[in-house]
């Protein structure tokens, strides 16, 4: 059962109350706040009628939450912590308006990676996992599992997805930037790696696959689609996606699509979930710069 809209007691900050819409947790937090007279009910019903129901209400709550989290697993299930369990404190009476539901994904999603410098959180579809132990600069997410590379090099991973602000170019435009880094997507994934070795065999040939605007998350962006041959190796995929930030200055964001080919890659199509899953931090800062890149040659 899922429990209804309230304040209960933060799981990440115990000190703190949040806001569950009844479905997801929000970004709205308070202090806890002492429990005032029960407010009579526009209905006619006595305030001390109403605390008992509360009350009440409240008691079959937890027992629902418990033996909820006894169905779904122990400790280690991460669906046992998306919502307010029996350690939360009980709702508190309700004495205004409660914030509106937020439709962006809680940073603390398991479903999702954020990436706070940017302001943007991006869908960890299957058989995604968020970085470890991984060279490059800027990664978010990475297939699962890595493998001896066709060329030079120790080990290679079907998938990355990278992203990063630009800064230090006078060009704006998230067509023309898009167009001017896939090149270099390209030859940083493909043909040599930043020491000089080939992981496969080195780069060959490209062909435009795909190109042209895209909405991202609310934004106006471009992307740009290549498929690259290889000397060793099934070759693969580069996309260059540049889009506005909505936070901060708005300096462009760039985020790099890199996919194996061969059997074993991830389904092209992840690129166009992944993009569409794109959303905004909720209630994100001032930031919005990242870690930069120069502009293109």
């Amino acid at each position: 059962m899922t429990p209804p809209p309230g304040w209960y007691r933060d799981p990440h900050a115990p000190h703190l109350e949040r806001w569950w819409d009844g479905t997801a947790w929000t970004e709205h937090r308070r202090a806890p706040e002492a429990a005032g007279p029960v407010p009579p009910s526009p209905d006619g019903v006595s305030g001390r009628a109403k605390a008992v129901a509360l009350t009440t209400a409240g008691a079959v709550l937890v027992a629902a939450i418990v033996t909820g989290a006894v169905f779904l697993g122990g400790d280690d299930d991460p669906r046992t912590r998306t919502g307010p369990t029996a350690t939360g404190s009980a709702p508190a009476p309700q004495t205004s308006s409660p914030p509106p539901s937020s439709s962006e994904p809680p940073a603390d999603d398991p479903g999702v990676v954020e990436d706070p410098l940017n302001g943007i959180t991006f869908p960890l579809l299957d058989g995604w996992v968020r970085p470890e132990n991984v060279a490059e600069d800027d990664v978010v997410m990475t297939t699962d599992g890595t493998y001896d590379c066709p060329g030079e090099g120790s080990v290679c991973r079907h998938g990355l997805v990278i992203s990063r602000t630009v800064t230090g170019a006078d060009e704006t435009s998230p067509e023309l930037l898009a167009k001017e880094d896939v090149s270099e997507a390209a030859d940083e994934a493909f043909h040599e790696d930043t020491i000089g070795r080939r992981p496969y065999g080195g780069l060959e040939s490209h062909q435009v696959v795909k190109a042209g605007p895209v909405a991202v998350a609310g934004r106006a962006g471009y992307l740009v689609r290549w498929r690259v041959t290889t000397a060793e190796g099934p070759g693969g995929y580069v996309q260059s996606l540049v889009f506005p930030s909505s936070v901060g200055t708005e300096s462009p964001v760039l985020v790099r699509y890199v996919f194996d080919a061969g059997e074993d890659g991830p389904p092209l199509a992840d690129m166009d979930r992944i993009t569409e899953g794109i959303r905004s931090v909720t209630g994100a800062g001032s930031g919005g710069v990242g870690s930069s890149i120069g502009p293109a040659d």
